[in-house]
């Protein structure tokens, strides 16, 4: 008889990080019966996304969450978890009173790091779950040793982004400086990001949602013994689309209208659960359809109040009030404006044929997973990074502009994303390359697997720190 154990997961608390984690839950779930998983949320009042999010996902005697109010003062600070240590141990603590089975260890987010300290109270071993590429992992890893070792002011960086480069383990070509994050040229946020890197260190073990297949160089490189064991355990996917704030029928009227569409015909655009842009990109965006001709499906998305830093895009009531005059009218019979995007629905559906990305490292699996070539439009965060690997590295998308920042307020002309267009829907190359991956993405999951193997040896690696 198999011995029983469960975990507690703690993700970070938006709900890019909130899904992932749950995927990877459910990945652990279906490969093995003996664990059940507690998932702690850091739920804020005012986020309706996250309580949405929970609220529609079925709790079983194996798979439950456990929410603690956040003070609706926090901001996103990269050691915010460690204003919630305290609660997370009550939490489990009351877990653990009640359960007659043991805790086997915790599942962190790389940025809810701070609880190592809270698993390692209870004794139990710590994995951190690294949401996004293993070129980034290299990446913190090596700003981590500039700072600490080689007290190099990255910040001096910020004025020569055009010309200094980084050579990394993890890639083939020296990363240019002007694709790092923004974070790395603010001090107060690198110091931020290095005390999650250093607590990296203490896990048992970091996975990864990647695959050997997609990143075999940077994820063998990883591997030296210098880090804690890392376990590939991707493709990490929700692969089915929310209904959105107008329910099931308006996502059908968004797939009826793809059913009217020639195959691998529509670009595809979206930028994520918090991409928009101002009015002046937005009229270059709509110039730069028309003018290409290409069928389009475009989630635009009204920004938030720049006083509102913590709210999440809206969709327009009238698009047409920021889209160039009689465009709606000129472009009916090619293109359709929409807001919130069902996109892995949208990715799915045989008549896309290519999707314009802020490189999310979420948005950028399901692409692949589809075969859907990716045309590169960072705005925030790693996307800069994961653009640059995508392109330069792995030779599969193409680029719009890959240095592209949001805080930058730079305008993308139409020629430039005309240009970046063409090239998406017209390279033939790139979209077999896709393909190969995508068949590639599949059978990394199925049984015998590279990331199924993966997941195996986790789970033996948790049973045996349990005995």
């Amino acid at each position: 008889m198999k011995k029983k154990a469960w975990l507690v997961i703690v993700p970070w608390p938006t709900v890019g990080h909130l899904a992932s984690a749950v995927e990877a839950a459910n990945l652990l779930l279906e490969k093995d019966d003996q664990f059940s998983v507690n998932v702690i949320v850091l739920m804020r009042s005012s986020d309706s996304t996250l309580a949405s999010y929970t609220d529609a996902l079925t709790v079983t005697d194996r798979f439950r969450f456990i929410k603690i109010p956040m003070a609706e003062a926090d901001s996103f600070d990269l050691n915010l978890t460690q204003n919630y240590k305290a609660e997370v141990k009550d939490a489990v603590s009351n877990l653990i009173s009640t359960s007659d089975i043991p805790l086997a260890g915790f599942v962190i987010d790389m940025f809810s790091s701070p609880i190592i300290d809270v698993a390692d109270e209870f004794g139990v071993p710590s994995y951190i779950y690294f949401t996004t590429t293993a070129v980034f992992l290299g990446l913190m890893f090596h700003l981590l040793v500039l700072s600490d070792e080689q007290k190099v002011d990255l910040s001096q960086l910020k004025d020569s982004t055009n010309d200094a480069v980084f050579d990394l383990h993890v890639l083939s070509k020296p990363l240019p400086a002007r694709f790092l994050p923004y974070l790395v040229f603010s001090e107060e946020m690198l110091s931020s990001m290095n005390d999650n890197t250093r607590r990296c260190r203490r896990a048992k073990g970091i996975l990864l949602n990647s695959f050997m297949e997609l990143e075999s160089n940077a994820i063998k490189s990883l591997s030296d013994g210098e880090l804690p064991p890392i376990y590939p355990i991707g493709p990490v996917l929700h692969l089915e689309s929310g209904s959105g704030s107008d329910g099931g029928v308006y996502q059908q009227e968004i797939i009826n209208w793809l059913d009217d569409q020639p195959s691998s015909s529509v670009i595809f655009l979206c930028f994520g659960s918090i991409g928009c842009f101002d009015e002046d990109q937005v009229k270059e965006i709509a110039s730069a359809l028309e003018q290409c001709g290409h069928r389009f499906l475009w989630s635009l998305r009204r920004p938030p109040p720049k006083e509102k830093t913590m709210d999440y895009p809206t969709d327009y009531e009238n698009p047409a009030e920021v889209l160039p005059a009689g465009f709606l009218d000129r472009t009916a019979q090619i293109g359709k404006i929409i807001g919130w995007a069902p996109q892995t629905a949208i990715l799915g559906h045989p008549a896309t044929g290519g999707f314009v990305s802020h490189c999310g490292w979420n948005s950028v699996l399901e692409s692949l997973w589809y075969g859907v070539p990716i045309a590169t439009w960072p705005i925030y965060s790693e996307q800069q990074v994961n653009a640059f690997e995508l392109v330069d590295e792995l030779g599969l998308a193409v680029e719009i502009k890959m240095d592209y920042r949001k805080e930058s307020e730079m305008i993308v002309k139409a020629e430039i994303i005309e240009r970046g267009i063409r090239n998406l829907m017209e390279n033939y190359e790139i979209r077999k390359k896709v393909k190969k991956m995508s068949r590639k993405s599949k059978i990394a999951l199925m049984d015998g697997g590279s990331s199924t193997c993966s997941l195996g040896r986790l789970i033996e690696d948790l049973m045996n720190k349990l005995t």
